[in-house]
């Protein structure tokens, strides 16, 4: 089976938040704002050594979405489109590693629903970890769907890949608060696209 690597370079225009759940459990009789400034960092997804990254699935699942949101068709397939082979065709393993540790990270409180949803009836105070525009990370995406691997409309090998990780940095971002979900944070350039095998 033929797989290419690619890689690109992602430079945050906007800010990114975290939004892992926090799973420690309260100390008895801890105030909700006690226990929000206790593990606010909990939120931070961190590797060994200290810097704070991306889930690697976050990217997969993200450029799957962009392909549903675009539904563009495949030419020469009828009415298929794109979707199934961002599904199934592509890998993301490698954690997205920021160029940020979580210790240098810092708390910003909104005041949000509180059972996370939009339009909630009851909203909170919760301490969200954010960085500011200028994030950077690499990311790697390995392509083995024959689709994907032709060069389409395109001379770069792997291009319509690349055209929808530019996509995603507009109609889904990385993080919470994106614009997946009617945010604006998230939102990236892509740099130093490169084709590895």
């Amino acid at each position: 089976m033929e797989m290419k690597t690619c890689t690109a370079r992602l430079v945050g225009v906007a800010p990114l938040q975290f939004g892992k759940p926090v799973t420690a459990e309260k100390v008895q009789g801890e105030r909700p704002d006690d226990y929000e400034r206790r593990t606010w960092r909990e939120r931070i997804h961190v590797d060994d050594d200290g810097w704070a990254f991306i889930p690697p699935m976050a990217l997969k699942n993200g450029l799957e979405a962009t392909a549903k949101y675009l539904s563009e068709t495949i030419p020469g397939k009828g009415k298929a489109t794109y979707t199934k082979h961002f599904k199934s065709g592509i890998m993301v393993v490698d954690p997205l590693v920021l160029n940020v540790k979580a210790k240098d990270i810092e708390p910003t409180t909104l005041f949000v629903p509180s059972d996370g949803k939009k339009g909630g009836g009851t909203r909170v105070n919760r301490i969200f970890p954010i960085v500011p525009p200028g994030w950077e990370t690499t990311c790697r995406i390995t392509v083995m769907d024959p689709i994907l691997l032709s060069s389409g409309e395109s001379d770069w090998p792997c291009y319509k890949v690349f055209e929808y990780l530019e996509h995603m940095a507009t109609f889904n971002g990385l993080g919470s608060f994106a614009p997946r979900v009617g945010g604006y944070y998230g939102r990236y350039i892509v740099h130093d696209w490169a084709v590895l095998d």
